[in-house]
């Protein structure tokens, strides 16, 4: 089973693929989206890393495969500027998921 990445920059990519992990540069709702389709459908891929740019490019396609699909587990990561509310998003998905609030 593979990681994917799936940025909104080429320096995450590139530090990404120096750690082994292949990915895609996704600058549009429509790449971003297209890119995720690809690794949902590849039965090899069973994490996908995404910038919080290119998640919320598809934020309604991302937060359906959290709950409703086995594989693969999408992680949103902080891009360089910043951490952009990864504590909030992971929050509002065990909400969403369970009824607890966190």
């Amino acid at each position: 089973m593979k990681f994917f990445l799936i940025s909104d920059n080429t320096d995450t990519q590139l530090g990404m693929r120096i750690a082994g992990i292949e990915g895609v540069v996704a600058q549009t709702a429509a790449e971003a989206s297209e890119a995720l389709n690809k690794a949902v459908s590849d039965e090899n891929i069973a994490v996908v890393l995404m910038t919080q740019k290119t998640a919320s490019f598809c934020a309604e396609r991302v937060k359906d495969i959290k709950l409703n699909y086995r594989r693969p587990l999408v992680i949103e990561i902080p891009d360089r500027h910043g951490s952009g509310g990864v504590t909030e998003a992971i929050g509002r998905y065990v909400e969403e998921a369970i009824g607890i609030k966190l």
